[in-house]
């Protein structure tokens, strides 16, 4: 199971980049995607960031070109942290689209600076440890990670085919371990897995699938 519509998701970025230099007042459709994560956890996990996200896309399939694809440091998995950047994305994007509130020219640009700004980021953390480094602590992902772990919709399920080969927690956009659910009847079912399906087509021996 490999999602092929993801790896083209990134051209939105790109061509919403563009247009939006020039005309800020797009930016406003980019609230879809701001709000679209948060909404889908409650049905699916962060579904959103492994299949549909452009900026995911970009990570996965243009930034882990040159990515050296390190672990990502554990102070960008950190709650601390995570809660943080929470309060202050959306303290700095309320306080600005406020404002700005009424011309929409003006609330455009500020999600286009927003965008511009967070991605810049994530590129330079993806070039110096991990492509998907800024999804550890994004803050809409990690709201959708919060509301994901009071779920339990498609958990990983392991069989004990698996030989613990550990190509699953490789090819992990997450650098997550599946693996360790072995034979565990409630599988895997980490609140950061992004259910892209990475994982299930990369076992060699197919012990892997969604429960």
């Amino acid at each position: 199971m490999k999602n092929k519509v993801q790896q083209y998701m990134y051209w939105l970025l790109l061509i919403f980049l563009v247009v939006g230099f020039f005309y800020p007042v797009i930016g406003l459709i980019a609230i879809i995607c701001m709000i679209a994560p948060v909404l889908v956890a409650f049905y699916k996990g962060r579904f959103w960031c492994g299949n549909f996200c452009p900026r995911g896309s970009f990570y996965d399939h243009v930034l882990a070109k040159i990515s050296p694809k390190k672990s990502i440091p554990s102070i960008f998995r950190s709650t601390g942290l995570r809660v943080f950047m929470v309060l202050f994305i959306i303290t700095v994007f309320s306080v600005q689209i406020y404002a700005a509130w009424g011309n929409l020219y003006a609330m455009g640009a500020v999600v286009i600076r927003l965008i511009i700004i967070t991605t810049l980021v994530g590129i330079v953390l993806g070039v110096i440890y991990h492509q998907r480094t800024w999804c550890a602590f994004c803050p809409m992902g990690t709201i959708a990670s919060w509301i994901s772990s009071r779920k339990k919709d498609m958990p990983i399920m392991v069989s004990d085919d698996c030989v613990e080969c550990k190509i699953c927690k490789k090819v992990c956009p997450m650098q997550l371990a599946p693996y360790k659910a072995k034979g565990k009847p409630e599988g895997f079912n980490h609140s950061d897995c992004l259910k892209c399906g990475r994982c299930v087509a990369s076992c060699p021996k197919k012990a892997l699938k969604f429960g």
